[in-house]
């Protein structure tokens, strides 16, 4: 059986910045010069990849689609837990036109034997691990909601999964997934930007994850896409850091591998943005023991 780790990506070829969805987005800065945005974009994507091949994953590659540019961002894709891919329902037409590539790529990651199951989610609008994050340690969900999923995705979730879900309610347009500000990391530590998230959900957190396991990013950490990162063992993959986040994170014993992202920065997404962990494992699904309703805090 293959433990390594194994990732989604997409082909960076037919990335651009065309439309504005988020507050990130900046179709002005890339069309003052698109070929260089967009051999920016394919040496990023390649490095990004290289990083993680480097931690000793498996990178599997969507092809791009010409006028799909933000089908380089397989995390808003789905959620997958236990061979199991929940599609997203996206929630702005733009990326509507995403969700029969994705559940082609996921139909032919299942048809490979890498995963068991593949189902579309219905009732609502859920961005996938984008609003949905697995947090190893815990064993549980982090799932946001607010400008791109609708909270009711949170009881789907945890129904479909059988997994505890903590429904954490985002605050602003800016952080409008959850994996713009939110980051579990293996030993346990959540980083976090505080002001993305309302108080409900700091309440939440603070109520789950003690003081010293919590990093707050500074706002310069997180408009450098650095909370989007991705954790593979005590190896951080992420944007370029500023070099006091670097060293916070060295301290607690991890090795930080910055990427020059930049160009994707332009569209609101980073390194978490850009994969979909397709091996997550839990230890129990508990949908047998409980019913759905007790799996939801929040």
């Amino acid at each position: 059986m293959n433990t390594q780790p194994t990732y989604l990506m997409t082909d960076a070829a037919a990335f651009d910045v065309a439309y504005t969805i988020n507050p990130w987005m900046k179709p002005d800065v890339w069309s003052a010069d698109p070929a260089a945005h967009r051999r920016a974009a394919l040496d990023g994507s390649t490095a990004l990849r290289f990083a993680l091949e480097d931690c000793g994953a498996v990178v599997h590659t969507v092809p791009a689609v010409e006028g799909q540019p933000d089908l380089v961002f397989p995390a808003n894709a789905g959620i997958v837990l236990n061979g199991k891919a929940l599609v997203a329902r996206f929630r702005h037409a733009e990326r509507r036109g995403e969700e029969p590539h994705f559940m082609a790529a996921f139909e032919n990651l299942k048809a490979q034997g890498l995963l068991t199951e593949v189902a579309f989610i219905e009732g609502c609008f859920q961005e996938g691990a984008g609003d949905c994050i697995w947090d190893a340690s815990r064993s549980l969900f982090w799932v946001g909601s607010g400008p791109r999923s609708t909270p009711e995705s949170a009881q789907i979730i945890a129904g479909h999964f059988g997994q505890q879900v903590v429904h954490l309610p985002l605050a602003t347009e800016q952080f409008y997934h959850l994996d713009t500000c939110f980051c579990p990391l293996s030993g346990g530590e959540i980083l976090y930007y505080p002001p993305a998230l309302t108080e409900e959900a700091l309440r939440r957190l603070h109520d789950l994850v003690p003081a010293h396991l919590l990093i707050e990013a500074t706002a310069e950490d997180a408009a450098g896409f650095c909370v989007n990162a991705v954790c593979l063992g005590r190896t951080i993959v992420m944007a370029k850091p500023p070099l006091a986040l670097r060293d916070r994170l060295t301290e607690r014993g991890y090795n930080v591998m910055g990427v020059d992202l930049s160009p994707f920065i332009l569209s609101g997404g980073g390194a978490f943005c850009m994969t979909l962990r397709l091996d997550l494992k839990s230890v129990v699904a508990r949908a047998a023991i409980r019913a759905d309703s007790e799996l939801v805090a929040g």
